[in-house]
């Protein structure tokens, strides 16, 4: 065998080893595809997504879809995560980014969820208060096996305790501070918009002083009817601006989409300030998919919105929920809402 021989013989097998490394070779990378959307005004498996008991849900055309982010599950090939890097419709990403090391993919997945109950919190609120409805104590959970277990249910607003009146959470915790642990109290609520009363023995608070109903509780607005939100499969707080005009579309005074199919993504804090969130990009292609008529994107994200792939859809920078609702209104009236 002559020399050049020799050479290409190891030459042509390096290349075939290199290639398979390539196709089965791990690389600490994960690659995240547009996900799936959800109509907030609309139903999964026949259950509505945001479901109101104590009134009639408006009836209302439109869509109003929260956008999701997809994650590939295992660490990606070296030729997987190269060709992904080329393709527009895929972003690859660390995968500690998504799976942080110190945390079981499990857990990773709890805190994403309580992250999404959170939001919904935020967009009840939101949503209640920008309609006009009175702050009060409102019961969100009702562990099993609390004191108040068979008397209060979750929304619930806590009107007083042995006639004591309790209108925020300062008044409700000088109330059961005076109150020795193991006292049957009688507890004043107003559920769905009807008052009741029930007997409630306490229990010791956790410091030794005073009492405790053994419920949680947040001071929110407060409605005569019930938002529920189910949407199980979404993790993180991104789908909070959605929600709440979602809930604003289907209780308030006004059509919010006029028919038209708007999809967003953006947090919600109690002060109705929308935040920025990951995978704007693929969220506007999501949205492209769906033919939207607009996208919503929070104030944030709107330079790497501006740098992505063209979705080809009009993009409204939304900084505040009162600017989502000003782009609605625009694109009701067939103005162009103001962009990134």
């Amino acid at each position: 065998m002559t020399r050049r021989i020799a050479v290409l013989t190891a030459s042509g097998v390096l290349l075939l080893v290199f290639g398979l490394l390539g196709t089965t070779l791990p690389v600490p990378y994960v690659a995240q595809v547009p996900g799936p959307t959800f109509d907030t005004l609309g139903d999964i498996d026949g259950e509505p997504i945001i479901e109101i008991e104590g009134r009639e849900r408006n009836e209302v055309g439109g869509n109003l879809n929260l956008t999701t982010v997809g994650v590939g599950r295992g660490g990606l090939s070296l030729v997987q995560a190269v060709r992904g890097w080329f393709d527009d419709e895929v972003a690859v990403v660390p995968e500690e980014s998504v799976y942080p090391p110190d945390r079981t993919e499990e857990e990773t997945r709890q805190l994403n969820r309580r992250a999404f109950l959170t939001s919904e919190q935020a967009a009840e609120s939101v949503a209640l208060g920008h309609l006009g409805f009175p702050e009060k104590v409102v019961v969100r959970q009702v562990p099993e096996g609390s004191p108040s277990e068979s008397v209060l249910e979750e929304g619930d607003a806590l009107e007083s305790i042995d006639g004591r009146q309790t209108p925020d959470l300062d008044a409700l915790d000088a109330v059961l501070a005076s109150i020795p642990p193991r006292t049957a109290v009688s507890v004043g609520y107003t559920r769905l918009g009807e008052p009741g009363t029930g007997t409630v023995t306490t229990r010791a608070a956790d410091d030794g002083e005073g009492s405790l109903l053994g419920v949680g509780v947040l001071q929110q607005p407060s409605a005569p009817f019930d938002v529920d939100i189910q949407v199980e499969d979404v993790g993180g707080p991104s789908a909070g601006l959605m929600l709440t005009l979602g809930i604003l579309h289907l209780v308030g005074d006004e059509d919010l989409t006029g028919g038209a199919l708007v999809a967003g993504t953006g947090t919600i804090d109690v002060d109705g300030r929308v935040g920025p969130i990951g995978g704007v990009p693929l969220k506007m292609l999501a949205a492209r998919d769906l033919d939207a008529d607009l996208f919503l994107v929070p104030g944030g994200n709107c330079e790497e919105a501006l740098a992505a792939r063209d979705p080809g859809i009009p993009l409204a920078r939304v900084d505040t929920l009162d600017d989502a609702l000003t782009a609605l209104a625009d694109l009701r009236a067939g103005r162009t809402p103001a962009g990134c």
